[in-house]
């Protein structure tokens, strides 16, 4: 009997003590990779498919788990609340970052996303390296992957705009880099580092922009071909400034030495550029490879699709020639990424911070309902309606994001009835042309609006940073001069607010889902590949028909 207790004393030692040495190690991927297209329709991944080839989308299309219909769940669609909400899970509400710029409701201040006058510039002396993410009021999935590793993991953001690094890197990233055309190269801050690495100043000294910019922007194939665009001489595409016309091709070089180095956002080669910052930065800082085991996290955001769909629209030869030559930059960038990483070693996830509409101009033309809506004209009548009311000028200090903005310090020195003020601006914004809604943005459950688009604007409204009234437009009006060329995005609509998303590689098996779900749920998605816990606003759910496409 006693040998017998002995026994099961040890047998029971081994099982719960011993039990430790059996635990199977979590598995993680070496590298994630989010890679985000500024402004990319989720239609773009089919509207030039037959021109792709087999090793950019097609091959993210094919290797990866796509959620085909993916929406962003706020208003209004702006590419800084876009980059915050993919990489927090959350929304203006609760993030902070409600506009690409904002009004502190309380002063009337206006704020820039990612300004910071307590930080100076690295690697440059102008304004542009006064930059943080002190704006942002939640941690991102990268915040979360450092905080899970005791700081061991590397974080990095790279872009060509401030905004697309630095909040998708969040608070505490090891670095976030944007450039600065002024000077033509990469930039940080004081807020992440004193002195740029040494592969940074290394890849700065190439002068690639200079190269990049000495040649013409031709189109990639013979311009017949591009069946899916309109002609390329119209009245509905912006042109540089010192052309002629809106037209391929453009002699860069000649438009450099006036510009300067900026100019490479507004082209193709941006994203070149930007793709090869990030290879030097995987090279640089040896991401994928961290010597202490654990995952790193690159945020990469292709920043150059918006300011050519912006100039040109998303009709426009332009507009699929950029989308051409990214397939074939994407397609280069994995392939880096399976020689430097390795195959089946690296998660990576294609989005977009926003879509944008066809110009309203164009549409008009062939017959839709489409326009403008004036701003600065509307700003007027409503002061003009307020000062005959309540006796005072320049009561709505102005409109922006499609908010009505309150003079709160003139409001409350005259003691006048603000309740009474937002009724009279919703009465009056009803009846201006193209408005379909208007709400006092502290009444929106009461409103009659239908529950999606209502759910946005709650989602939109940050009280300390968003406007006192929201106006939503009619489909394909924005806001704008009659006759406006390019594009412009920020509403509800699917053509804003519908977008790609496709993961691949590391715990990821091909396949799709037709499954509604939203921007804001690909940051607790990938919490739930790295097994760590979700942004501290997160609002989103974890993905299950990606993270369950290997079972």
């Amino acid at each position: 009997m006693r040998n017998l207790k002995y026994s099961l004393l040890v047998l029971f030692s081994f099982l719960f003590l011993g039990a430790p040495s059996f635990a199977k190690d979590v598995e993680r991927p070496k590298l994630v990779v989010g890679i985000m297209v500024d402004q990319m329709r989720w239609d773009y991944l089919y509207r030039y498919y037959d021109r792709y080839g087999e090793d950019g989308f097609k091959r993210l299309l094919s290797q990866g788990f796509t959620m085909e219909n993916t929406y962003i769940d706020y208003l209004p669609t702006y590419t800084a609340i876009g980059h915050s909400s993919v990489y927090t899970g959350s929304v203006p509400a609760i993030h902070g970052i409600a506009g690409n710029d904002f009004e502190i409701q309380a002063t009337g201040i206006s704020m820039y996303c990612t300004e910071d006058d307590e930080v100076v510039g690295v690697g440059t002396d102008s304004k542009a390296g006064k930059m943080s993410p002190k704006n942002l009021l939640t941690t991102t999935v990268t915040d979360e992957l450092r905080l899970a590793t005791n700081f061991r993991s590397k974080t990095i953001g790279i872009a060509l705009k401030d905004r697309g690094s630095i909040l998708p890197a969040g608070s505490l990233a090891n670095a976030a880099y944007w450039y600065d055309g002024s000077v033509g190269n990469f930039i940080s801050s004081t807020y992440y580092m004193n002195d740029l690495p040494t592969w940074v100043k290394k890849f700065n000294k190439q002068n690639l922009p200079k190269k990049y910019l000495s040649q013409d922007w031709n189109t990639l194939y013979p311009i017949d071909t591009y069946i899916q665009s309109i002609e390329d001489d119209n009245p509905y595409e912006g042109k540089f400034t010192g052309t002629e016309a809106p037209t391929l091709p453009v002699d860069l070089k000649k438009l450099s030495k006036d510009q300067g180095m900026g100019l490479i956002t507004s082209v193709p080669f941006g994203n070149t550029l930007t793709l090869e910052f990030a290879k030097s930065a995987i090279d640089g800082e040896e991401l994928g490879n961290n010597p202490a085991g654990v995952t790193d996290f690159l945020a990469v955001s292709l920043s150059s699709p918006d300011y050519i769909g912006h100039r040109f629209g998303p009709n426009s030869i332009e507009a699929e020639d950029n989308y051409l030559r990214l397939d074939q930059e994407l397609a280069a960038f994995m392939k880096f990424l399976d020689e430097t990483i390795g195959e089946g070693e690296y998660l990576l996830f294609l989005t977009a911070d926003h879509g944008a509409a066809h110009n309203p101009q164009l549409l008009k033309d062939k017959g839709v309902h489409a326009g403008y809506f004036h701003t600065s004209s509307a700003t007027k009548k409503l002061n003009e309606i307020l000062e005959k009311k309540f006796g005072h000028e320049k009561i709505v200090r102005k409109l922006r994001n499609y908010q009505a903005h309150l003079d709160y310090a003139l409001i409350d020195e005259f003691d006048l009835d603000e309740d009474e003020i937002k009724t009279v601006i919703v009465r009056e914004l009803k009846k201006m042309e193209g408005v379909a809604f208007a709400v006092d943005q502290s009444k929106v459950s009461e409103s009659a609006i239908p529950h999606l688009i209502r759910e946005r604007i709650a989602n939109g409204y940050n009280n300390q940073r968003s406007g006192a009234v929201q106006y939503i437009l009619e489909p394909q009006h924005y806001g704008g001069k009659d006759g406006g060329t390019g594009t412009t995005h920020g509403t509800w609509g699917p053509y804003d607010a519908h977008i790609p998303l496709i993961f691949m590689g590391w715990g990821v098996a091909p396949g799709e889902s037709h499954r509604t779900v939203h921007m804001t749920d690909i940051a607790p998605t990938i919490a739930a590949f790295l097994k760590i816990q979700e942004p501290n606003g997160n609002i989103g759910q974890p993905i299950l028909e990606v993270l369950e496409s290997k079972k």
